[in-house]
């Protein structure tokens, strides 16, 4: 049987779990017995099923009550997948969409499917009004573009549904448009069950300081782009796929379509079969894209953005975040793309190239979501910020810088443990700087043949010294950016000098 007809099958067969009818069960408890204008809030991970579940509680609701639903959504191919599900279910229903000027014929239907925008101003052109609307279903409610609607259905039950309880902006907690929070199933419950995928995350350090974050609370798309289009972090993405990702089908995403390009050339240069899909990309054209992602076994394709929402290709076996983040809700649905599960897809991977799994935890990680629904403030204040992540760096030096220092048994330096020994024998802290001197000095004395060797060979150090600056200066009580910055000059001017005078005397002590 082809896996076609294998992903057929499982849209028409629509059956409701066990733990999808025990929250709708739940959720109907509530719009049975709430007060009125109740806002209530139902939050399940990607993946766990809730158009399926509202779906559902859209045709039980229209069983039972003579009222309509309406159903909002943010983006237009949302509206059309929502509605052929509600179909299935055997709701009859009309997308209001930009054709979508009046409604004459709104009797002949029990559910819309609108756009917030679109909906929005139909209303405000008053060419549209919408009688005896009973619930309102609001989907990928932490968006806050629904607060424009609310006040056109003050006497309906309000359901937002997310798989992220964190308003999209700090400043409209949801707390503020909902009365409460049902919580669904968790990842981790639901990758046990055999609903969703298991992800193994591999994250490869990279440091951030020089990203900006935006009015938004994320970081913005040019300070971004400047960072991830450079040579260095454009080779950590290559080797980062070869080492993980190697002939599986992988989704890739960045922060600015610039960054996206530059992957595009990259993994084309090497000689790999790779696309590149953005919001200027025509329908016409994401529609071929989206084709030869899913039919082509060891597809590369690197995106920016439009693939978080809306987007079901099963077939995603590796999820690449070549990008930062600060929105949990973004980190999610990222790699949320790549848990759907199918025949013979038990696991999938995730390669973190933004320091998102040391921010947020692991995707399958438990959550307080009623903690972060009532108290999102706390939560945000409390992420561990990029200094702090950039603290637990461990350094490994390169194998092709490492060949370069073959004659030294151990080019390592715990400056921690050197620090805690320093201070047990009431010596100065600067003695941990003299003693990872002078290894790195004789590092490059004994690897090279003539000075001028020596002292080209100490520039490569570069990283290795700023780790360990960073290191030495975490270790102290106070210590300035500026001071940072000064020690590490500093520590490179003495590893000059410092490598002449051992030049010298390993010229003094060779025999005639």
């Amino acid at each position: 049987m082809s896996q076609n007809t294998l992903e057929i099958q499982r849209e028409e067969k629509k059956e409701l779990y066990a733990y999808q009818k025990g929250d709708i069960d739940a959720i109907f408890d509530r719009l049975d017995n709430a007060p009125p204008k109740h806002h209530l809030l139902y939050q399940l991970p990607t993946g766990g099923g809730k158009t399926v579940i509202f779906s559902e509680i859209v045709r039980r609701y229209l069983s039972h009550n003579d009222k309509k639903v309406v159903v909002l959504t943010h983006r237009i191919e949302l509206c059309k997948q929502t509605s052929k599900m509600l179909t299935g279910f055997g709701v009859t229903n009309k997308i209001i969409n930009s054709k979508v000027k009046e409604l004459p014929d709104q009797n002949d239907f029990s559910c819309f499917v609108a756009m917030v925008e679109t909906l929005k101003n139909r209303i405000n052109d008053e060419k549209l009004h919408l009688d005896n609307i009973g619930l309102v279903i609001i989907d990928e409610a932490h968006y806050n573009s629904f607060r424009k609607l609310l006040n056109s259905f003050k006497n309906a039950f309000i359901l937002g549904v997310t798989a992220t309880p964190l308003s999209s902006n700090i400043k409209l907690p949801m707390h503020q448009s909902y009365n409460e929070l049902i919580v669904g199933d968790t990842i981790g419950s639901l990758i046990e069950k055999g609903f969703l995928a298991k992800a193994t995350t591999y994250s490869y350090d990279v440091g951030l300081t020089s990203l900006k974050v935006g009015i938004n609370g994320d970081y913005t798309v040019k300070s971004s782009d400047d960072l991830y289009t450079n040579t260095l972090m454009q080779e950590k993405l290559l080797h980062a796929y070869t080492e993980r990702s190697l002939g599986k089908k992988t989704l890739i995403f960045n922060n600015g379509i610039h960054t996206s390009l530059y992957v595009y050339e990259t993994f084309r240069e090497a000689g790999y079969d790779i696309r590149h899909l953005d919001n200027t990309s025509s329908s016409e054209e994401r529609k071929d894209i989206l084709q030869w992602f899913k039919k082509t076994p060891d597809a590369i394709l690197t995106s920016v953005g439009i693939l978080t929402t809306g987007f079901d290709e099963p077939t995603v076996e590796t999820i690449i975040l070549n990008r930062a983040t600060k929105s949990l809700t973004l980190y999610f649905q990222m790699i949320g793309r790549g848990s759907r599960k199918l025949p013979g897809k038990d696991e999938f991977t995730v390669i973190d190239l933004g320091n998102n799994a040391a921010r947020f935890g692991l995707w399958s990680d438990p959550v307080n979501w009623q903690h972060i629904f009532k108290s999102p403030e706390f939560y945000l204040e409390n992420l561990r910020d990029d200094h702090e992540i950039e603290l637990f760096f461990k350094y490994s030096m390169p194998p092709e810088l490492r060949a370069k220092f073959s004659k030294t048994a151990e080019v390592n330096f715990d400056v921690d443990e050197e620090h805690k020994l320093i201070i047990k024998q009431n010596l100065r802290s600067k003695v941990v700087l003299d003693k990872s001197l002078d290894q790195h000095a004789a590092m490059c004395v004994d690897n090279t043949e003539t000075l001028q060797e020596a002292k080209m060979l100490a520039k490569e150090l570069e990283d290795d010294i700023e780790d360990r600056i960073k290191r030495y200066s975490k270790c102290l009580s106070q210590c300035s950016k500026n001071y940072r910055e000064w020690l590490v000059d500093d520590y490179k001017q003495r590893l000059t000098l410092l490598i002449g005078k051992k030049y010298r005397e390993k010229i003094m002590n060779e025999p005639d």
